[in-house]
């Protein structure tokens, strides 16, 4: 099986991606077309230099390694506005499609914290929406996750004929194996965690220059959030 999970930044991603692997019969793909993604756009993100010298920037070569992948399951963690719309698809062909979905307060709000002025493009939920009308999969909110993580994996098992594991409910707190470099920049809250945080609380109160940007992604969470799963 091989199972490409969509999702923005600031989204449970790392953790979904750790709780695959805890299995012990999936390999992890963390954020592959992450350097091919910044060489392309320009972009200036944290860890950059590292980023670019950490994997391929030719996106067709990227397509070619997970297409040639020998694992026997693999996990895919994509961020969709890595996908630019000239970047090869055909890798994609056979997979799992999930895409993981939170609420853009809650988005907005950390990845604010870790990165100054996010703009609709960085927090992928036009880039999401596109590729779910284009490829379908399945959706699953991370506050459904965190609210009851064995139940929602559960969920997500039986919906892809997967069997559930009980050890994907929890890992070993620190750094992964398969970690992409800019790690210690980002997963910090994750690498000192041991399985899924308690449910969420209500969404957070933006700040007012935050309010236009969330009520341009809203739709489109909106509209993922019909189909998840429940």
């Amino acid at each position: 099986m091989r199972i490409a999970m969509w999702s923005g930044p600031r989204n449970l991603s790392t953790a979904m991606m750790y709780a695959f692997a805890a299995r012990g019969d999936f390999d992890a793909v963390d954020e592959p077309f992450y350097a091919a993604y910044l060489d392309r756009t320009g972009l200036q993100h944290p860890m950059r230099k590292e980023i670019l010298a950490s994997q391929y920037r030719d996106p067709a070569r990227v397509a070619e390694q997970l297409r040639e992948s020998a694992a026997p399951h693999l996990y895919m963690k994509h961020m969709t506005h890595h996908m630019l719309p000239d970047f090869p698809m055909d890798w994609a062909e056979g997979c799992v499609h999930v895409h993981l979905i939170r609420h853009p307060a809650r988005v907005i709000a950390s990845y604010a914290a870790k990165r100054s002025a996010p703009t609709l493009e960085d927090i992928g939920y036009v880039q999401q929406s596109a590729l779910y009308n284009r490829i379908g999969g399945l959706v699953i909110d991370s506050t459904d996750i965190r609210a009851d993580p064995e139940g929602m994996l559960r969920k997500l098992c039986d919906a892809i004929a997967l069997p559930f594991d009980r050890k994907m409910l929890s890992w070993e707190a620190g750094l992964r194996p398969y970690d992409g470099v800019w790690a210690p920049h980002w997963y910090g809250t994750v690498h000192q965690s041991t399985g899924f945080a308690g449910a969420e609380g209500p969404p957070p109160s933006l700040p007012p220059e935050f309010q236009p940007l969330m009520a341009a992604a809203l739709p489109h969470y909106q509209r993922l959030a019909r189909d998840r799963l429940e």
